[in-house]
């Protein structure tokens, strides 16, 4: 998931807030309120409490006793706040305010080079904020305080880092022990699709390296940005990255591990492989730096760092949690690849997945999770029980939770094995702090900051006040109850006394658990006062604010109507206004407008995304976002009297869905979607016009079978983009197998064999025979052996699988060279070269694919330098479709010859320039259906059929055809696949069932635009 933020007070989940729960002597209690979406909380030494506003606004309160807070600064005209964005992060030198410096991180309202605002935090004319064209940049600027007020302008140590999609932008910020400042930054990319940066309009906004159209396997673009610094041919990005500056300027700090490069972002770099690190804490007393990465669909990480002396590549978005990300893994991404085979990422310290508890039999829900809090508590010193000493308390903002990982000896680090839960229920926890006392503090993205405050003995009373009404004409005679208030301690059970000030005057004006108040002029808001005192004097206070002589307005949508739904990047248009018993109709400056997105898990476990805001308006338009489903939106209508009486109404709007089937060929083969690989088939329910990856997995074994990615049945290329269509629709992935069948290999010739061992044992699929050069004679034969195998056709060769001997390792193959040949006697030079290990474990020769049907293993030397070469078994990889060499063109029922050459010996040519056409230059031209039919030189399993159409006219381009096979060239039967294909220039196939056959036909039944003719550019067939 991604981190999410919400602004309905008191409502978590789209349901009503409860009462946080804690262990026993802990209590929970809100000490700041009245804020609009804090993010980051700060302590100053001298007692100041620093807040950061999601918006761009720091609040400075004096103490934790302070009702109005000074506005420190107001950066909202730069800071862009929308979805995920906004000032994130906040630290504070560490001798302010000696040194009177305060640092922000957070989202610039541009894009790079520009100045903002440029978007105003409304990206509707580009897509909305997850359309990929809202492009914005990451800040990190230091202010200067004169007492509680900035002074002087903003200085930027860091700018113009490029944030695509608007979660996985900017993170944490501290200082280190060292003095140095560390800071956080996520991936910038899609939260919902693979994205390796061929997503938006124009594609690669952000101008990844090399820059461009980003495409499989080699883009290096979108959440790839996490890699980047392994890519040395490119300057680095500072995205999914940790960095450790220098305060004074933004530079790197002394000292970094990469402070050697030439490229001054590398030497920022001291982490990196991260999908969106929100938050990170420095573990007291070390140089260890503990991070919490919010995870796509199924972990969340707990990283360590035990120091900041090497670069450390934590994986994303290869791998998430400890394992390959299943998305990511399917692409077949160059940069993952390279890193699955390489190795060195370091696995989390812990890792929970979103299905499952982080405490056992814990009351915290599950099904999501967004990582959103991190902080230690002191090894010495504070008054929280002593196995708290040095724990980690991390937060999750979907789950409304906070843990404790605990140390399992006095002054060790946190074990991932020692957690407890520490508050459930919590109010949207999204930072985490130790404050005044030792005591932990969170900010509330609803609105507030809570302390955890424990009580060694006597705990106090909690006091409910209930009043009713809050609001009326005067005069207006309100009912308070206490009676709900109570008390942990069994002896103060019924004993709890009430103290009553209705006017806040310091005056108790009744102790009754109930009372009535009559307040007899018209103002306010007047604030009623209840404080419920136990036997031994402990005490707990609530207010309520009451106004007499003003009622709230009553708010209402006109538009859209109820029940409306939506298809991604439908333009909604809402409408509406607010009435007030007092001043009648109210102002459009008196309207806040809230679009939320609710992402959930089931029918009562959701969460919720601030996607957009619009104040001061009776209506706008806004693209309805891209999500993944289920969810829904809710737009939410606040209007607000002169008096500050408000009042609110909601509007759901449900997404329109479509089933997307997946289906294999042959069934049980995996399909990556999204991040998930799954076997097929399947069905997932998506909003229409979402945008949804999909990879055929490559390779994979099925049934036993080794499988190599052959088509996608809508044309797509092995990892695509599918945009959600109206209707419900089966996409199936055809594979093919990516050996030959050794029984369809013999070998040809071999320098020497033993006459017990001969050398067919290695097709003979048993690892305990094999083949093994001659050794009865005196002397032995030396080095090099050679073995021939015979394909029995013409492939593109990828790969030779060797496995040694299994039972001793006489003869183990130890370098090697592989050579190919089309004819068996011009071989060439060596296509590869290596040493194999010296076990009896499968190990193949890769190949750059080269067209063969000869090919020849030749053992230099042996394990042990002896003369003798043995194999257990050999079997060579192709890939999926016959080279043309392998295959020539049969028959056409027409073609052009006369006015220009257009004959169908062309599909075969690799020439996209060149093209078979049927017959115009007669009168009349031959009318549908053509044909073309191909010999494959033998009988072959056959399953798909690949066409380019013409490049550089339409004319000819195929709609509806018939594909079919057969084995003799005069027996066709029915079609093995029948369909229309689209008016593209790009490549189109026919895949089918696997069947046996050495011809093919194309029959075209119709041209796209009605036309006699057909004409393709280039053929090709997968087969074995």
């Amino acid at each position: 998931m991604f981190l999410l933020v919400t602004t309905l007070l008191g409502v978590v989940g789209g349901v009503p807030a409860q009462a946080a729960v804690l262990p026993a002597g802990f209590r929970e209690q809100t000490v700041l309120s009245g804020l609009d979406l804090p993010m980051n909380i700060e302590f100053a030494p001298d007692g100041r409490i620093f807040v950061a506003e999601k918006a761009g606004r720091i609040k400075v309160f004096d103490s934790i006793a302070d009702t109005t807070p000074t506005i420190f600064a107001d950066l909202s005209v730069n800071v862009h706040s929308q979805n995920d964005r906004g000032m994130l992060g906040l630290a504070l030198h560490p001798d302010f305010p000696t040194v009177p410096y305060v640092y922000v991180l957070y989202t610039y309202d541009a894009p790079p080079g520009q100045t903002a605002p440029v978007w105003n935090d409304n990206c509707s004319a580009v897509g909305g904020a997850n359309g990929g064209r809202c492009i914005v940049t990451a800040r990190l600027s230091r202010l200067q305080a004169s007492g509680n007020v900035m002074s002087g302008a903003e200085t930027v140590l860091l700018h113009d880092w490029c944030q695509q999609y608007p979660s996985h932008s900017i993170g944490d910020l501290h200082f280190g022990p060292d003095g140095m400042l560390y800071l956080s930054a996520g991936d910038g990319a899609s939260y919902n699709v693979v994205d390796y940066g061929q997503l938006g309009s124009p594609i690669n906004p952000c101008a990844d390296p090399p820059g461009g159209t980003m495409t499989a396997p080699t883009a290096q673009g979108g959440a790839l940005r996490s890699q980047d610094v392994r890519t040395s041919a490119d300057p680095s990005g500072l995205d999914g990255a940790i960095l450790r500056l220098d305060p004074a300027t933004g530079a790197a700090a002394p000292g970094n591990p990469a402070i050697a490069s030439a490229d001054p972002n590398t030497q920022r770099i001291v982490a990196y492989g991260m999908r969106n690190p929100y938050r990170f804490a420095l573990r007291p007393g070390t140089s260890e730096l503990w991070v919490g990465d919010v995870g796509w669909n199924t972990w969340e990480e707990v990283n360590r760092l035990p120091d900041v002396a090497t670069v450390r590549n934590l994986g994303w978005p290869c791998f998430e949690g400890t394992v390959r990300q299943g998305g990511y893994d399917g692409a077949n991404l160059d940069l993952c690849e390279s890193l699955y085979t390489a190795g060195g990422q370091t696995a989390p310290h812990y890792a929970y997945q979103h299905s499952g508890q982080v405490v056992s039999g814990e009351a915290c829900p599950t099904g999501g999770s967004s990582i959103s809090g991190m902080a230690f508590y002191p090894a010495a010193g504070g008054d929280y029980p002593a196995q708290y000493r040095g724990a980690l308390f991390f937060a999750d903002y979907t789950r409304d939770c906070i843990w404790a990982m605990l140390p399992s000896a006095e002054g060790g680090a946190p074990d991932a094995g020692n957690r407890l839960t520490f508050v459930s229920a919590a109010s949207n926890p999204v930072d985490l702090a130790i404050g005044p006392g030792g005591e932990l503090y969170y900010a509330d993205a609803g609105g507030t900051v809570k302390r955890i405050r424990y009580f060694a003995g006597n705990q106090p009373p909690t006091a409910i006040l209930e009043a009713a009404p809050t609001t009326g004409e005067a005069p207006l005679t309100v009912n308070f109850d206490a009676r709900a208030s109570s008390d942990p301690d069994e002896a103060d059970a019924g004993l709890l006394k009430y103290e009553w000030d209705f006017t806040d005057d310091g005056t108790v004006d009744s102790r009754n658990a109930t009372a009535t108040y009559t307040y007899p002029s018209s103002g306010g808001p007047f604030t009623a006062r209840l404080r419920v005192v136990d036997t031994l004097d402990a005490a707990d206070t609530q207010t309520v604010q009451i106004q007499a002589g003003n009622s709230p307005p009553v708010a209402s949508i006109a538009t859209p109507a109820a029940g409306t739904t939506f298809a991604v990047g439908q333009t909604m248009t809402f409408s509406g206004g607010a009435t007030d018993p007092n001043q009648g109709t109210l102002p459009a400056s008196a309207l806040r407008w809230k679009l939320l997105q609710y992402h959930c898990y089931t029918a009562d476990n959701c969460h919720i995304h601030t996607a957009q805001e619009w104040n001061g308006v009776t209506g706008a338009s806004f693209p309805a976002p891209d999500h993944e489903y289920p969810s829904y939106l809710e737009l939410v209508l606040t209007a607000t009297d002169a008096g500050g009486l408000s009042s609110t109404t909601t509007r759901r709007l449900d997404p329109r869905t479509v089933n997307l089937t997946f289906a294999g060929n042959p069934p049980g083969t995996q399909v990556a979607f999204g991040g998930a690989t799954q076997t097929t088939p399947f069905t997932r329910t998506v909003i229409q016009g979402s945008a949804n990856t999909v990879s055929g997995v490559t390779p994979q074994t099925s049934g036993g079978v080794g499988q190599v990615f052959a088509a996608w049945s809508d044309g797509g290329g092995q990892t695509h983009t599918i945009i959600a269509p109206a209707a419900n629709t089966t996409y199936t992935a055809t594979f093919v197998r990516q050996r030959l069948a050794q029984s369809q290999i013999t070998v040809r010739r071999v320098d020497s064999q033993e006459a017990t061992e001969p050398s067919g044992n290695v097709l003979d699929g048993n690892a305990a025979t094999f083949w093994h050069t001659a050794y009865s004679g005196n002397p032995d034969p030396p080095h090099p052996h050679e073995i021939d195998l015979d394909l029995r056709g013409i492939y593109d060769v990828t790969g030779l699988v060797y496995r040694g001997r299994a039972d001793v390792a006489n003869g183990r193959i130890g370098r090697y060279e592989v050579y190919l040949s089309l004819d068996g006697t011009t071989w060439g030079s060596a296509v590869t070269t290596g040493t194999f290990a010296n076990n009896a474990d499968e190990q193949t020769a890769v190949i750059a694919p080269k067209s063969a049907r000869y090919i020849r293993l030749r053992a230099l030397s042996e394990v042990n330098s002896r003369a003798w070469t043995s194999i257990a078994e050999l079997n060579v990889t192709v890939y999926p479709r016959l080279p043309r060499i392998a295959t020539t063109v049969r028959s056409v029922d027409s073609q052009e010859t006369t006015s220009t050459n257009a004959r169908g010996t062309n599909v075969l040519d690799n020439n996209l320039a060149t093209y078979w056409h049927t017959a115009y230059s007669g009168n009349p031209d031959p009318p549908h259906p053509h044909e073309i039919q191909l010999d494959l030189g033998r009988n072959m399993t056959v399953s798909c059929v690949y066409q380019r159409p013409r490049q550089d006219h339409v004319n000819g381009r195929i709609a509806r055809y018939e594909v079919y096979t057969s084995t003799d060239g005069t027996n066709w039967g029915t079609p093995a696949a029948a369909g229309t294909w689209p008016n593209v220039i790009g490549e189109q196939n026919a895949c089918f069932t696997a069947r046996t056959a050495r011809y093919v036909r194309l029959r075209a039944l119709s041209e796209a635009n009605g036309g006699p003719w057909t004409s393709i550019s280039e053929m090709r067939v997968a087969a074995r």
